[in-house]
Formats: C-alpha cells, structure tokens, sequence
C-alpha cells in the first residue's frame, strides 16, 4: 500500500505554521554547510565525481519521496520545458561549483555568485540605486579575486560560470515556486533530469566511491545536506516571500560561506577579502529588480 501525498491545502496549514525566516535560515546554512564536507570529500573523489554523487543521491532521496514523475504527467508544455531547464541549470552549476571550490576559498566562490544577480538586475531597472549596487558589487569580487587570480585563473574561470548559472538558478526557481502546482514536486522532477544530465560529466571520477563505503556514504549526506535541504527550504521560503524580500535575505549568504569556510575547512579570509564579501553583501542588500516595491525588507507573501 503506497502512502498518498499530503494534500495541498493541508501542506500550506503546516507550512504557514513554520516562520518564513526558518526555512531561508535553514537553507543559507546548508547552501554552504553541504559544500564544505563536499571539499574534505575531494581527498578521496575528484570534484566532478563528488558533483555526481551529490546530485544522484538528492534524486534518489527525491524519487523515493516525491515520485516527481506525477507531477510531469500533469504539466503543460511550458511547465514541462521549465522543469527540463530548472535540471539542466542544477546539474551544470553543481558540477562547475565544485570544480570552483576545489581551487579557491569557499567564501570567495560565493561573493563572485553575486555579480551576475545585481549586474542584471541595474540592466533591468537603471537607477542611482541600483548602480550604485553594481559598483559595490564590482569592487568587492575585485578584492576578493585580485588577490589570487594569478595563482588560480581555472578556479575563477569556474567560479564566474557558476555565478552566471546561480542567477540563472534564482530566475529559474523563482518562476518554478509561483508557475507549478507544487514546487517542491517540480524540484524533484528536476533533480532527476540533473542526474541524467551530469552522469556522462561526472561517472568516471565517482567510480573509486562505490567501493570505498566511507566516501560513498559522505557523497549521499552531501547530496542531503547541499542538495535537498537548501533547495526544498528554497522553494518554501520562494513561494511565501517577495522576490525583493528574498533577494535582501539572499544577501546574507556570502557572510555564511565565509563564516563556514572558516569554521569547518579554516579558509581565513584576509582583511581585503573580507571587506570584498561586506561590499558584494550590501550590494546584494541594495539593489532592486524591476517592479519591486519601495518597502523591500518587509514584504511577505503566502500561497
């Protein structure tokens, strides 16, 4: 006898009944948390085959939970194509993040994500404020990268790529939590579709782990811990908050990522990085995309 899935209406009573804030807080967390056991991963499997096994084992925690193959018998085309870009994005991300993070520190890679976030956003809505929020921006992934980029021009080669697909991830999610039925449902569906799409990337290197128990067992808790807690609590926070409330949370991260690469990998930033991740944070904090209200630290919405 299979378990019936939580009906809607009943889901939003328990998800209303959670703060908002906790599922950003969780997901901030996590975001960086998962990637940091991911690096102490790499002394045993490459960074494409810890990429591989982040992702295969959230699908299978996804398969085994959401059976996301329900949900793309009920969507139209332009749901379906949503879902096939959201996996797409996911599997290409991961895997250049991780070959990021295996160069460079970890609070680093994320300052650089946020350069493509504000950039479009003063492209989509030229103000004062919003250039002001680009020049931040620049300056402070000027600071954090012109202090090693010639010793690793691989690892910031990664890192802006994957800062351009961790906006393009934003868009994508975003859309997903408002245009789906269930956007945890349409997470799952698209988390399968970046297990197709990151194997032929991602199977060589993963193959020691499967006969190494103790690094198999990192890479499942590195795919729970990166890629099924963060991106579950994204779209819960996603579809109860403004775009520009999430948008001034999402400014927090790079302090996270740097406070966890100190604590769990000692990545200690020096004093011109750490002024570089301040300035992306205010950046991020200041700028506003286009038709987003005045009053951006307030704003909630529930679904």
């Amino acid at each position: 006898m299979t378990a019936e899935p939580i009906p809607r209406a009943s889901s939003a009573v328990i998800r209303r009944a959670v703060p908002t804030w906790t599922y950003f807080t969780a997901s901030a967390v996590f975001h960086y948390l998962g990637p940091s056991f991911a690096v102490l991963l790499f002394a045993r499997v490459g960074a494409l085959g810890v990429a591989g096994l982040r992702i295969w084992s959230a699908a299978i925690v996804f398969i085994l939970w959401r059976r996301p193959w329900r949900i793309l018998t009920r969507l139209d085309a332009g749901g379906r194509r949503l879902v096939l870009a959201w996996g797409c994005v996911l599997a290409v991300m991961n895997t250049v993040f991780y070959l990021a993070i295996a160069r460079l520190q970890l609070g680093t890679v994320a300052a650089i994500e946020f350069l493509p976030v504000v950039a479009l956003a003063a492209l989509g809505a030229r103000s004062a404020r919003n250039a002001t929020a680009l020049a931040a921006a620049v300056g402070g992934v000027w600071l954090v990268t012109e202090v090693r980029l010639a010793d690793e021009p691989a690892g910031f080669v990664f890192a802006f790529a994957n800062a351009a697909l961790f906006a393009s991830y934003i868009i994508v999610a975003h859309r997903a939590s408002r245009y789906l039925p269930n956007g945890v449902d349409g997470l799952a569906a698209a988390m399968v579709i970046a297990c197709v799409c990151v194997t032929p990337l991602s199977a060589l290197q993963a193959a020691p782990a499967f006969a190494d128990p103790v690094a198999l067992a990192a890479g499942v808790g590195v795919g729970v811990s990166s890629s099924v807690i963060p991106y579950v609590c994204d779209q819960l926070a996603m579809a109860r908050m403004a775009r520009s409330t999430y948008a001034l949370l999402v400014s927090l991260l790079p302090a996270t990522a740097t406070v966890i690469g100190i604590a769990v990998l000692h990545q200690v930033p020096t004093l011109p990085e750490l002024v570089g991740v301040a300035l992306v944070m205010a950046a991020v904090a200041l700028h506003r995309e286009v038709g987003e209200p005045a009053h951006t630290a307030s704003q909630t919405t529930d679904s």
